[in-house]
């Protein structure tokens, strides 16, 4: 049924709850617009952003949005439906207690500010997106503790810390984009006089300040990656120059041995008296004029350091 929650002069708000079975067409000033979308609320189906403008000074938008969303629990947010008009607003049970710092006592008092449901329903928005930004500010905490961890102990849980981030930046991202299409859908029915209040300015402001600090935090991410990328190539780039150097060391000791691992019949060198020596010289030579080319190339030392240097 549709419960009274708040009358003022010159609109109202009504609360539906989607299991009542309440007869529609027996309730004043219902439209047929409204009432197909109270018919769609009961049937559970999805409430896409819609408007009917056919009839000037009936106009009406009307959908869903998600006002709570845990970072961790997809299945874990609350969402309402609406029916938006000038001088009625319809929503479904709206829990104030999951927005921040706010009842729905104070909610109310708030409304009482506006002189139509359009202004009504942007306080409701406005207060939806202060709540993404209460949020989103203990957020910033945890991007400056990764800041300082990736300069401090820049390991695999740091980076899996990044990548968890980055999904809460998309996940602001997905929530914010549905409250900016309204507030244009607002303006596109109603015309510019919906615009025209103080409501509709703070609604605007706070949608786009999230949306700047959305892209900033998005970026800030991006170079930390960057930054993450870089430094495991240049690893990656240490670790195969230290088995190629290793590998070049050992290659005349390799390549001797096998030499005098052979079993033919026919090798005089075994029967030197100081074949053994001449042999350990002969290897520290080859070896020592490879590291010494090795080193004249800059293959010993960093990888970024010139050769003039």
């Amino acid at each position: 049924m549709l419960k009274k929650s708040f009358y003022g002069e010159n609109w109202r708000w009504l609360i539906l709850d989607p299991d009542s079975q309440q007869d529609t067409n027996l309730l004043p000033d219902i439209t047929e617009v409204c009432t197909s979308w109270i018919d769609s609320v009961r049937d559970n189906k999805t409430s896409n952003l819609e408007m009917e403008t056919t009839i000037r000074g009936e106009e009406a938008v009307w959908g869903g949005l998600v006002y709570h969303q845990n970072i961790e629990d997809q299945d874990d947010r609350a969402d309402f439906h609406y029916y938006l008009s000038r001088d009625l607003l319809i929503t479904t049970h709206l829990d104030a207690s999951l927005l921040h710092n706010l009842s729905k006592k104070e909610l109310v008092n708030k409304m009482q500010h506006a002189e139509n449901a359009i202004e009504g329903f942007l306080i409701i928005m406005g207060e939806v997106i202060a709540s993404f930004l209460q949020d989103i500010d203990a957020f910033e905490q945890r991007m400056h503790q990764l800041l300082w961890k990736m300069k401090e102990n820049n390991d695999e849980k740091v980076f899996n810390q990044m990548m968890h981030n980055r999904h809460e930046i998309l996940v602001w991202k997905n929530l914010i984009i549905p409250v900016a299409e309204i507030q244009e859908a607002i303006e596109e029915a109603f015309g510019s006089e919906s615009t025209e209040n103080i409501h509709y300015f703070r609604t605007k402001k706070r949608v786009r300040r999230c949306q700047n600090i959305i892209r900033e935090y998005n970026e800030e991410i991006g170079e930390m990656i960057d930054i993450e990328t870089v430094t495991s190539s240049q690893r990656g780039n240490e670790i195969v120059k230290t088995l190629t150097v290793i590998t070049l060391l050992f290659t005349p000791a390799s390549a001797l041995g096998a030499i005098w691992g052979m079993n033919f019949a026919n090798m005089p060198e075994l029967d030197w008296r100081y074949g053994y020596l001449l042999s350990l010289i002969l290897i520290a030579l080859i070896t020592g004029a490879f590291y010494y080319y090795l080193k004249k190339k800059n293959w010993m030392g960093s990888l970024l350091r010139s050769i003039k240097d």
